[in-house]
């Protein structure tokens, strides 16, 4: 009997602990505006509905009426709608909620953001009054009109062919396009995804070992720590120490400590035996799953086909997973290793169950849990 007293009183006590420890950390959480749209985590938040605590100034993103994640750039009075984002790089990918990219690029100006280009290419536009059928360009549709055409080419040929009568030049402007292209673009109606980056705050560190960064909120300097790594900061289990040390008085610590130490001793001098065989028919087996979680699954880049299908690489024009070809307006995801292309679809259900690339069998990032 004064043994259960000791062993309930000890739960009591270390029931209380992990009620104070939930509620004192788990303030900012990872959310997203909607099923199919970007997780999102520090240092993005979702404005007015995260406190500014749990993402850095610059960082802010809403959910549009469509349930869309959409940030406003400094400088501009147009609004970006934000296709995915990559933590582990420091990326997003970015389009117009509206279908007219294009539109934006003209006055984009990320001087002012927290954002710049990963990978630039001057495109220069022209204003055509003759029929686009003649030459075969591909013109961009809501820049155009009903007797004349706009096209964007970033080529010596494509700017001989336009540099005519016709055509009047209306500028170039530098694109953040997603991939670098090695040979220039004749024509392009710059519908692609553009792809920038940030430098600060830096946690790809913290992100390569499994941490997550966090605003430092003892302090008014803006400092990051990376929470549950070893990166910059106290591991997880030192900050939950502290946290139970500030949140509950010496005493209640003591007679806890105290109702731990005698109840494993009396519970091995008495009852030893049962005791060790209990826990060996109750004690959970270690479970390994060997796919990818889905948070990290969905922080792998996805790309939607614009007209002109294209790819990083031309010659991967067929998923290597179902063996159909790409046709405009699917979804891709992309593997950061390895730059591998495959239907999204088809590549979430591959990684679910494996933890590599089906094409080349690069390990991503492998995620281990223990039940």
């Amino acid at each position: 009997m004064e043994l259960q007293k000791t062993i309930a009183l000890c739960y009591l006590i270390s029931t209380t602990v992990v009620v104070v420890v939930v509620a004192s950390t788990e303030t900012c959480f990872t959310s997203a505006c909607s099923k199919y749209e970007p997780l999102i985590r520090f240092p993005f938040r979702i404005r007015n509905y995260q406190s500014q605590y749990c993402g850095y100034p610059g960082f802010s993103l809403f959910c549009d009426a469509s349930n869309r994640t959409i940030i406003r750039l400094p400088s501009s009075s147009r609004e970006f709608s934000v296709q995915a984002i990559n933590y582990s790089t420091q990326e997003l990918w970015l389009n117009d909620p509206n279908e007219c990219l294009p539109q934006l690029l003209l006055n984009l100006n990320l001087s002012a953001s927290p954002f710049s280009g990963v990978y630039y290419q001057d495109f220069t536009l022209f204003n055509c009054s003759f029929d686009s059928t003649e030459i075969k360009l591909n013109p961009i549709g809501c820049l155009s009109g009903l007797n004349y055409s706009v096209y964007a080419t970033s080529s010596m040929r494509g700017f001989s062919l336009l540099s005519r009568s016709e055509c009047k030049s209306i500028g170039t402007i530098p694109v953040p396009v997603q991939w670098p292209f090695f040979e220039q673009v004749v024509s392009s109606d710059l519908s692609d995804h553009i792809r920038v980056t940030w430098y600060n705050p830096d946690c790809r560190n913290c992100e390569s070992r499994g941490g997550r960064c966090a605003l430092q909120r003892t302090t008014f300097n803006r400092e990051i720590i990376c929470e549950n790594g070893h990166g910059i900061g106290f591991p997880i289990g030192a900050r939950y120490a502290i946290i139970v040390g500030a949140g509950v008085p010496a005493m209640l610590f003591l007679i806890g400590l105290l109702c731990f130490i005698s109840g494993r001793i009396r519970s091995y001098r008495r009852r030893a035996q049962p005791v060790l065989e209990f826990s060996s028919a109750v004690a959970p087996q270690p479970i390994t799953i060997i796919g990818l979680d889905e948070p990290t699954i969905e922080s792998y880049p996805k790309t939607v086909l614009g007209e002109s299908r294209r790819l990083p690489k031309p010659d991967d024009n067929i998923c290597p997973i179902c063996l159909a070809e790409y046709q405009p307006k699917e979804t891709l995801r992309t593997i950061p290793e390895c730059q591998h292309c495959f239907h999204a679809d088809c590549i979430d259900e591959w990684l679910r169950l494996n933890a590599s690339c089906p094409v080349c069998r690069n390990s991503p990032m492998r995620v281990h849990c223990t039940v």
